[in-house]
Order: structure tokens, then sequence, then C-alpha cells
């Protein structure tokens, strides 16, 4: 089975940068798409990022050019790069499987990762 361990979110001020880990287990991150969402207080979840060999890379509009998502297949970890952040982008950010047209493919999720980013 599957299981994601998200880390790395904390309080920041606007401008800043941060850099989340997701470390898998139960599956490898060679070979498939795998992805960043988040989920904003009284909203629902989103996919910020998608990447894998097959399909790329894909963003939300409001994160291109400002997020990068990386993957550490020695590790089994996938990184995501977060610079000049603004208020919008404060939610949890959990990791899963997926593409961006499908969304989310395990049903398992982790405990994610806080992001908030406030003056």
């Amino acid at each position: 089975q599957v299981h994601f361990m998200e880390s790395g979110g904390a309080s920041v001020e606007p401008g800043t940068s941060l850099t989340l880990s997701c470390t898998i287990t139960g599956r490898s991150l060679f070979g498939q798409q795998w992805g960043w969402y988040r989920q904003g207080q009284g909203t629902a979840r989103e996919t910020v990022a998608t990447e894998g060999a097959v399909w790329g890379a894909s963003y939300l509009p409001s994160v291109e050019g400002r997020f990068t998502l990386r993957r550490d297949r020695a590790a089994n970890t996938m990184f995501l790069y977060m610079t000049n952040l603004t208020a919008e982008d404060s939610g949890r950010y959990y990791c899963n499987g997926g593409t961006w047209s499908e969304g989310p493919q395990y049903s398992t999720w982790g405990q994610g990762t806080q992001v908030d980013v406030s003056p």
C-alpha cells in the first residue's frame, strides 16, 4: 500500500521561498505521474503541480514560474520548490500520484503540511 509523508510547511511572510518534501513508500517514483495538491480553509482540494516522465510537468496558472516540482528517485522523495509566496498560496499541501487531467490517483492521503503566508 502506498503511503505519503509530507513535510516542510511553515508560516512565512509574502515574497519568501519554501521547499516542501514528500517521502513515498510502497510505490516507486519511477514510471508514473506524481503531483502536489493543496486545500485552503473552506475550499476544495486543488491540483498545484504534476510531473512525470510521460506527460511532463503541469502547473496551476497562479503558481506557474514560481513553483517547481522535482523528484529524487534514489530517495523516492518528491519536492515542491516554492518562491515569491503570496497569501493565496496558503493551505495544506499534499502529495499523491496522478495526472493533471485525471487528478489524484490514490485514495490514500498523508497528513499534509501546512503553509501559511501572511505579513
